[in-house]
Parts: C-alpha cells; structure tokens; sequence
C-alpha cells in the first residue's frame, strides 16, 4: 500500500486571503452590485416567492351560449360556388350548385347528380330553381341578380354586397 503525502493539505494561502478579503466586504459588494444592476442583485440573492391568489369564495361560470337562429343569405364565392350561408357565422347551410366556364361564357349548374355532384339539393330547392340550369353569367351584375332571384325563389331575404 501506497501513501501519498503532499507538502500541503488544505486551501491555498491566496484561496483563504480572497475568502477572507471577500466576508469583510461583503456589504460593499452587495451595495456595488446593487447600483450596478438596479437592484436586481438583491432581488436575486434574496428572491420573494410570488404572491398566491386568494380565493374570493364566488363561483364564476358562464352561461351557456344559446343556439343563434341562422340567418341565410346566397352567395356566390369567388371560386363560381352558389351556395346558401348563414349572416352571423359564414357558414356554408346549402350547396346550391356552381358556375362553370370562364369569362363571358360562364352559366350556372345545378348541384344534381347528372352535374357531378354527390350530394345533391333537395327536392324542394330543385324544383324552385330548376329553370335557373344553364343561366348565363357574364358579370358581377349578373351575378348580384342571380343571387336576388334565387333568394326571391327560397323565401330569404336579399343581402347587397358593399363595396369597400
């Protein structure tokens, strides 16, 4: 067995001078730092747990939101849909159908299977809107008429676009 045995044990000379020269100016420091970081350092050496909510003893709750009545409107969408929608949340309630072509030579399909639709309009809103199949739309003019005459067909009520 080997024993090593150094000349000196314990802290260095200078370690114990830099220790001791630091707790006798300590308060110094302190205020030093203090100014430096604008108070900071004491708030970080002696830190203040956050204040805990105190409870008010009232139940808060909300009430429920009751279903708003759905208001329709028709729209046509810059993509050539017709479809109805509601006013308050922008919904889609019903497709109506879609214009196909481009330009001037744009007309109006019905949403029925023999178009290429799955989901087809009902019996009801078709035969309202039957004669409409094919109508041409040229431009936004026809468009706005368009949505005026399928809504005088449905029973809603009108909506005009703003211009902004």
């Amino acid at each position: 067995m080997v024993y090593i045995i150094s000349k000196r044990d314990g802290p260095h000379r200078e370690q114990v001078a830099a220790k001791d020269f630091i707790q006798k100016n300590r308060s110094k420091i302190d205020a030093v730092a203090n100014h430096l970081t604008g108070g900071r350092w004491q708030q970080l050496r002696n830190p203040t747990p956050p204040q805990q909510p105190q409870p008010s003893g009232k139940l808060w709750s909300t009430p429920s939101a009751a279903p708003k009545e759905a208001e329709p409107y028709v729209r046509i969408s810059l993509n050539g849909r017709v479809v109805i929608a509601d006013l308050a949340s922008g919904r889609q309630l019903h497709f109506i159908g879609e214009l196909k072509g481009k330009g001037q030579s744009r007309c109006l399909a019905l949403a029925t299977r023999s178009n290429g639709i799955f989901e087809p309009m009902d019996e009801d809103m078709y035969k309202a809107l039957v004669d409409l199949e094919g109508a041409s739309v040229c431009d936004e003019a026809d468009e706005e008429r368009l949505e005026r005459i399928i809504a005088g067909r449905l029973g809603l009520n009108a909506i005009a676009k703003s211009v902004e």
